[in-house]
């Protein structure tokens, strides 16, 4: 909810840098980690059980559906010249060495994990100076509203950023339509597209 009150509420200085040439764009950091999320409209807050992988995966697949969601409200609502001003591109890092890994390793308590995830950041753990690599393109190059940016090398895990596609599920327009309506009954912010 955070991302889409934010925006909202930053909505109107994005129109009016656009109204004097500029590039205005909304960058949301999801993570690969979409994939293994699943909506239940349901059950948005987690109030009969709570997975915290499941509840992480559900958040980036719902910072992606916001995203696409935003770039095809922008679509509607342009002059007409196909141009809506403002883009929303969504990216992910990758599999980044960070201390996320250690800390939610050393948080289970489980010494097998600690050494499993030292070994896999070892392995697949790109430095966090071409982690941010997605995010940056995503907020300065030349790709289109509704773009996803991610690392083009190892399973989309590690390497420099390039354009591709999430997941199915995070395309799907019912399921932004009614999160995009969550959102707004939740925060009370609303937007002019």
């Amino acid at each position: 909810l955070g991302h889409f009150a934010l925006t909202g509420r930053l909505f109107d200085l994005l129109d009016a840098a656009e109204g004097i040439g500029g590039d205005a764009r909304v960058v949301t950091q999801s993570s690969g980690a979409h994939e293994q999320g699943e909506m239940d409209f349901s059950d948005l807050n987690w109030e009969r059980s709570y997975g915290k992988w499941q509840a992480y995966g559900r958040s980036k697949l719902s910072n992606l559906l916001f995203a696409y969601e935003l770039q095809r409200r922008l679509d509607a609502a342009s002059d007409g010249d196909g141009d809506p001003g403002i883009r929303s591109v969504a990216c992910h890092p990758g599999y980044t060495d960070t201390n996320l890994q250690m800390r939610t390793a050393e948080e289970s308590g489980n010494p097998l994990m600690k050494v499993g995830m030292k070994a896999a950041n070892a392995v697949l753990g790109q430095d966090a100076d071409i982690g941010v690599e997605p995010m940056l393109y995503a907020a300065t190059a030349d790709v289109d509203g509704g773009a996803y940016v991610e690392p083009g090398g190892l399973m989309n895990m590690r390497g420099h950023p390039t354009v591709g596609r999430s997941n199915d599920a995070s395309y799907d327009r019912d399921d932004a339509r009614k999160l995009w309506e969550y959102s707004t009954e939740a925060t009370g912010v609303e937007y002019p597209v």
